[in-house]
């Protein structure tokens, strides 16, 4: 699996930014690395928001409900069941070590189920973090 690299969810994504911009939500940067370094361990960990907002040290993730298991609207597959829940486990372990490492360092973690940018809850979630939507 760590051979499979990502295409993006380019709906997603695009849904995301028309968001951002009707609203006049700026500032925000995609494709950025944070690297840091793992507080038990000497490698570095590089973590890669969906969204950046430097300035305001604000992170924008925007999770699938399969990938990173929704509680309720994500469904495991009927075959091969044990690796996909250990997959999913394991993705859900990644975002918590993730969000850790970024809030430790000052950083404010927003994540953002995919079905969420189709409601107001996406802008209730920005808000909260600090950014003022329009």
């Amino acid at each position: 699996m760590a051979a499979i690299r990502s295409r993006g969810n380019k709906e997603t994504e695009m849904e995301a930014i028309r968001i951002l911009r009707i609203h006049r939500i700026n500032g925000w940067r995609r494709g950025i690395k944070i690297n840091i370094r793992h507080p038990n361990q000497k490698r570095i960990v590089t973590i890669r928001p969906d969204f950046v907002f430097r300035t305001l040290k604000i992170a924008v993730f925007i999770d699938g409900e399969f990938w990173h298991g929704h509680p309720t609207k994500a469904r495991i597959p009927k075959t091969r069941t044990e690796w996909w829940t250990k997959k999913i486990e394991g993705n859900r372990a990644r975002d918590r070590l993730q969000n850790r490492l970024l809030r430790d360092r000052g950083w404010i973690v927003v994540r953002i189920w995919q079905f969420e940018l189709k409601t107001p809850i996406i802008f209730r979630k920005l808000g909260k973090a600090g950014l003022s939507i329009k």
